[in-house]
C-alpha cells in the first residue's frame, strides 16, 4: 500500500512502513531476536503492532502473522475456508471459491509462511491446485501429497510444473505406479492402513527433512485428521457469508459428547473483506 499515511499513524520514524517491506520483514521472523531487528512490540491489549510509522495494511499484516511467525521452526498449522454453515465445497464438489480474495490472499501467505504444504488425494484430483506462492513475495514450499494408495494423476500440476518440489506420499502403490516421475517429485513411502497415514508420522518424516513449519491445506478429511491426533499448533477457518445447504463438510471428527467438553482455544477474529477470519491458539 502506498501513498500519504493514516491520520491515525505513530510518527516515529520519517518514512511509512508500506504492506511490502512489512512483509519482508515479517519472513525473516522466526524468533524475539528477529522480532526485535525487524521492529514487531508488543501492543498492551497483547497484539503487535511496528515500532515506527506503518501503513493500516502493514499494521494489520503485523498483527495477524507476527504469533506464527514467533512459534519457531517446528509448528504445524492448518487453514480452512468454509460457508455459514460449515460447508467448503458444493455437493458435486464445486470449491472455487468458497472464500474471497482477500482470503486467497490470506492463504498464500501462510504458504510463504511455511516449509511444506500438504493436502490429501482428493483435493489434488479435485482442484489441481499449484500450492504455490503467487499472490505476495515469498518462496515455495515443497508439496507434500498424501496419496497411500497411488492415485494422482500424472497430469495435475503437483507433477507437471517445476515451480516447486514435490513430496509424493505413498505407502500401498506398486512400483509401476511411481517409476519414471518428472523432475522435482520424489517419492517417500510411509506405513499406512486403509485410511491412510497417521499424521504424527508424517510429521515426523518432514521434520526429518528439515520441513518443520507445515501448513495443512486440504481437503477438510486431511485438517480434521491432524486436529484430531492433536499435532496442530494453530487453526485459521475463513468464514464466507454464504450458505450451501448439503455441501461437503469442513472440520468433521468424533467429537466431545458433551458441550462442556468440546475443544475450545484462545482465538482472534480479522475481517477479510465480506469474510471473517477466525485464528484459533492450540498451542498447549
Amino acid at each position: 500500500m502506498t501513498g500519504s499515511a493514516p491520520a491515525n499513524a505513530r510518527r516515529v520514524h520519517d518514512r511509512v512502513l508500506d504492506t511490502d517491506s512489512a512483509w519482508e520483514r515479517l519472513l525473516g521472523v522466526r524468533s524475539g531476536a528477529d522480532a526485535d531487528a525487524a521492529g514487531l512490540v508488543r501492543r498492551s491489549d497483547g497484539g503487535w503492532q511496528w515500532t515506527g510509522e506503518a501503513t493500516t495494511q502493514a499494521e494489520h499484516l503485523a498483527d495477524l502473522y507476527a504469533p506464527l511467525c514467533l512459534d519457531g521452526d517446528h509448528t504445524a498449522f492448518a487453514q480452512l475456508g468454509q460457508s455459514l454453515d460449515g460447508g467448503i465445497a458444493t455437493r458435486t464438489g464445486d470449491a472455487i471459491f468458497v472464500t474471497g480474495e482477500a482470503d486467497r490472499e490470506h492463504l498464500h501467505r501462510l504458504r510463504a509462511l511455511a516449509d511444506a504444504v500438504i493436502v490429501g488425494v482428493d483435493t489434488v484430483r479435485a482442484d489441481d491446485p499449484r500450492l504455490t506462492v503467487r499472490a505476495c513475495a515469498g518462496d515455495n514450499p515443497v508439496r507434500v501429497i498424501l496419496d497411500h494408495r497411488g492415485r494422482v494423476e500424472r497430469a495435475r500440476h503437483v507433477f507437471t510444473d517445476d515451480s516447486a518440489p514435490t513430496l509424493w506420499l505413498t505407502g500401498c502403490a506398486d512400483d509401476d505406479t511411481t517409476r519414471d516421475l518428472p523432475s522435482g517429485v520424489e517419492v517417500l513411502r510411509l506405513p499406512c492402513d486403509d485410511v491412510g497415514f497417521t499424521p504424527g508420522e508424517v510429521l515426523a518424516a518432514l521434520a526429518a527433512r528439515g520441513l518443520g513449519r507445515v501448513l495443512v491445506e486440504g481437503g477438510g478429511v486431511t485438517v480434521s485428521r491432524f486436529l484430531a491426533a492433536g499435532l496442530l499448533h494453530r487453526l485459521y477457518v475463513t468464514v464466507a457469508p454464504l450458505i450451501l445447504g448439503d455441501g461437503v463438510p469442513g472440520l468433521r471428527f468424533t467429537g466431545a459428547a458433551r458441550m462442556s467438553d468440546a475443544l475450545r482455544a484462545p482465538v482472534r477474529r480479522f475481517a477479510l473483506d465480506d469474510d471473517t477470519l477466525f485464528e484459533l491458539d492450540l498451542r498447549p
